[in-house]
């Protein structure tokens, strides 16, 4: 079917709303502009495609010289035109639902300054690297395909607010996803996640967390950090119902071993007396979570998940990292069993408004 056999369509949505063009569900599997007037071309603001039988976006798209949001959801689509790249002003692009792939974007798709991308139920088993050159991205959406990792090039999306990955095959999140200083949303729900980073503690602006039906059995305390974290979802995961009092520790080396003295007794140095590759070293120690201890550790440490109550309501395992093995927990320098052990410290309930287990 041609465009022109739908211009009834393109004159009712007209009257609906200055600047929208509907040619949604009309069985499209061919896009021609022939029957939209060059006003009308320059007049359309958000045009609609979605719910036809289109395998390719039409190069004729590219007339509508002062678009601003294209919607070409549920078609058959595996390519993305070149010709894209000429609607400058394009700022939202809604494509979920088609089988489009990392080999179906035109190259210069990242010079494009789109706000708001959703690729989410195609066939991606990569984010393009076209993708994180967007950089006045807002809204990432790419749910629902087959997407094994993310590329530390995510970090390049320095506007991001919502990335929106559930429903892939992901296993690991990057810690450059921790760089992303205005991200809001974070959705990494029905993956293969096992642990979460603890760089994620420098998402200050986060509100919501979704990882429910991962593969996790603790979260890092340093997810406390997350000052503004309302949401946290963790329903369908393998969290660990007990204490594990102890993991993997790694005798320190004699460097960290020199390091921990300098650092515990407050040795004092200078820039002029160490050379800058050790000087950066000391930059790095930890301080030891407990504090009844003054030590510190850099590279060797012990491991111990512990659960802290989030609201006065639920038990959640964080991990923390002690100095040493003859370290007590934090809050358990009186020893108890496993079934009686409970947290000295809470999550104020203003802190964190939903915790999502089930």
């Amino acid at each position: 079917m041609e465009i022109h056999e739908g211009a009834g369509a393109a004159a009712a949505a007209a009257i609906a709303g200055d600047g929208v063009l509907d040619f949604s569900r009309l069985s499209l599997t061919t896009f021609s502009a022939d029957g939209v007037s060059d006003e009308r071309k320059r007049d359309t603001k958000q045009l609609y495609l979605n719910y036809n039988r289109l395998a390719s976006l039409p190069s004729s798209v590219s007339l509508f010289c002062n678009l601003e949001f294209l919607d070409i959801s549920s078609n058959g689509l595996s390519a993305i035109c070149e010709d894209i790249t000429r609607l400058t002003r394009l700022r939202t692009l809604i494509a979920k639902n088609n089988r489009l792939d990392e080999f179906s974007l035109p190259k210069d798709f990242g010079s494009l300054q789109l706000e708001v991308l959703n690729f989410s139920g195609n066939r991606f088993e990569e984010i393009p690297l076209q993708c994180t050159q967007l950089l006045r991205l807002q809204s990432l959406s790419l749910g629902g395909n087959r997407l094994k990792s993310i590329p530390t090039e995510i970090e390049n999306l320095i506007s991001l607010e919502l990335l929106y990955l559930g429903g892939n095959l992901i296993s690991a999140i990057p810690p450059e996803v921790a760089n992303l200083p205005y991200l809001s949303y974070l959705v990494l729900c029905d993956n293969r996640i096992q642990s979460v980073p603890p760089q994620l503690t420098r998402l200050h602006s986060l509100r919501s967390l979704s990882l429910h039906n991962n593969l996790l059995t603790y979260l890092p305390r340093e997810i406390l950090s997350l000052v503004h974290l309302q949401e946290l979802s963790l329903r369908g995961n393998p969290l660990v119902v007990r204490f594990i009092k102890e993991m993997t520790y790694d005798p320190p080396s004699l460097l960290e071993l020199a390091g921990r003295t300098i650092k515990s007794r407050n040795i004092p140095y200078s820039p002029y007396e160490l050379p800058s590759n050790l000087l950066r070293y000391l930059d790095l120690a930890s301080k030891c979570p407990n504090p009844k201890c003054a030590g510190v550790y850099f590279d060797s440490c012990v491991r111990q998940i512990k659960f802290v109550d989030f609201c006065g309501k639920y038990r959640l395992p964080l991990m923390h990292y002690l100095c040493s093995p003859e370290c007590t927990s934090p809050c358990s320098s009186n020893p108890q069993s496993d079934a009686e052990s409970e947290d000295e410290s809470s999550v104020p309930a203003d802190r964190l408004q939903r915790v999502l287990l089930g």
